[in-house]
């Protein structure tokens, strides 16, 4: 069965604004309660809660613990933790599932709910369908004497700190090195700058303080400018932006331009093939910048386009057995290094090509020439879908048709947000933004 029957799962677990639609306590209880049911049919009847740092997360947390209570299940709880260190510590504890409450990179009065299975990828479809049919029953309470209970790891900071660093060659260091790490006041505040100081980096840090309400708030990976302008102000050799949850990663080099996903992955597929160990080709998604494409053919390395969305990307990874994919929004997924995008990790394998090659930031991206690409977000909250609109797509065609070859035309739906998304990529960026504009507002005029 595909997405487009479920009631509450999307591409990336549960989304939406605090106190409305889908994310409401009631449903966050019925939702633990649902998935405990679910996962506790077998397995050693353990699940890890962990959250990022809006203030919202406590009454989730809460919710999902009780619910999951009820069904048997027993939860330890991490607190603050980055997505990916979620899926690692759920993995290394056995943990029949792990939960992550978390909107990534919305705004704060946003939050999510999203699932890992034990051995740290995302749960299966069929799980989550299991799941929703749960949801339709009324809710049960086990006998008292089976009710789960409810633990904390104290020291998961410290094993996932660890486990970053074990990703970064033993023999090297980030000695020498000042590196601006903007941790998006969310789930990496008290990870990702300790990770870069204990591997030798000087670090300054951004971004650290969360307050609850200022997640995402003007810096991390999706608000540039702030990590862009501080690179440039000390000095630095780079720079590396995470998201509330941690699973994304933008870079910054020392002029103060940014590195998007693409690049990144440009990157580690060129150190993996210098080293013998790339496996098959690199995935993208319909997002993936044509550059990227080109400058992966120069170097016959394959390249194949998933939908947009980062288990969308796994799932092309595995039906070719390849390692690396990910998306120009900062997911990157490389499976010898973990089950799932993160954003630590990540830096830290770009980190080890810079040292392998004794290249710069600059350097290793000089051979990649992005092609200019407009992305235009439009608000749509109606019933019907513009994107089937007989004046959008004439648009889309006219535009396709002036572009020819050396441009792609893409409009989809958000998988997260109430949002029509047109993207153009071409030459030119004065036509590109043009092109774009036109079609949005074909878009608009159907709202």
């Amino acid at each position: 069965m595909g997405y487009e029957v479920r009631k509450f799962f999307g591409t990336d677990g549960i989304r939406g604004k605090v106190g409305a639609g889908k994310m409401t306590p009631e449903l966050a209880l019925k939702l633990g309660w649902a998935a405990g049911r679910v996962l506790s049919r077998s397995g050693t009847k353990k699940v890890i809660i962990g959250k990022d740092t809006r203030i919202s997360g406590y009454l989730f947390e809460s919710a999902m613990e009780a619910g999951l209570s009820a069904a048997g299940l027993n939860v330890m709880l991490l607190g603050p933790m980055p997505t990916p260190a979620v899926a690692y510590l759920t993995r290394t504890f056995r943990a029949e599932a792990g939960v992550v409450i978390s909107a990534s990179h919305n705004p704060y009065y946003d939050n999510g709910i999203k699932f890992f299975s034990t051995d740290g990828s995302k749960l299966d479809d069929a799980i989550e369908l299991e799941i929703e049919k749960e949801l339709d029953k009324p809710l049960t309470c086990v006998e008292s004497h089976l009710l789960g209970k409810v633990s904390r790891i104290d020291d998961a900071p410290g094993r996932y700190i660890e486990y970053c660093k074990g990703n970064f060659p033993a023999d090297q260091t980030l000695h020498g090195l000042k590196i601006v790490v903007d941790c998006a006041h969310g789930a990496t505040y008290h990870i990702a700058p300790n990770v870069f100081r204990e591997l030798g980096a000087d670090v300054i840090a951004i971004g650290d303080k969360p307050d609850g309400l200022n997640i995402n708030h003007e810096v991390g990976a999706t608000s540039m400018a702030k990590i862009c302008e501080t690179v440039i102000a000390e000095g630095a050799d780079l720079g590396i932006a995470l998201d509330g949850d941690g699973d994304r990663i933008m870079m910054v080099d020392r002029y103060g331009r940014v590195i998007d996903g693409d690049e990144i992955l440009y990157i580690l597929a060129c150190d993996a093939k210098s080293r013998g160990v790339l496996q098959g080709g690199v995935v993208g998604t319909l997002m993936s910048n044509l550059g990227l494409e080109l400058a992966l053919t120069d170097l016959d390395i394959p390249f194949l386009r998933s939908k947009v969305g980062d288990r969308y990307v796994m799932q092309l990874l595995k039906e070719n057995n390849w390692r690396i994919g990910g998306e120009n929004s900062g997911h990157i997924l490389n499976l010898d290094h973990g089950t799932t995008g993160d954003g630590i990790v990540a830096g830290i394998l770009v980190l080890a090509a810079m040292r392998r090659s004794n290249a710069t930031l600059e350097e290793l991206t000089k051979n990649i020439k992005m092609l200019p690409q407009v992305l235009v977000n439009v608000r749509f909250e109606g019933e019907h879908n513009p994107l089937e609109s007989e004046e959008v797509l004439a648009a889309q065609r006219e535009v396709e048709s002036k572009l020819g070859e050396r441009g792609r035309v893409l409009l989809r739906k958000s998988g997260t947000e109430p949002l029509i998304r047109v993207m153009v990529e071409g030459d030119v960026e004065a036509d590109v933004l043009t092109h774009a504009n036109y079609i949005a507002d074909k878009v608009r005029n159907l709202v």
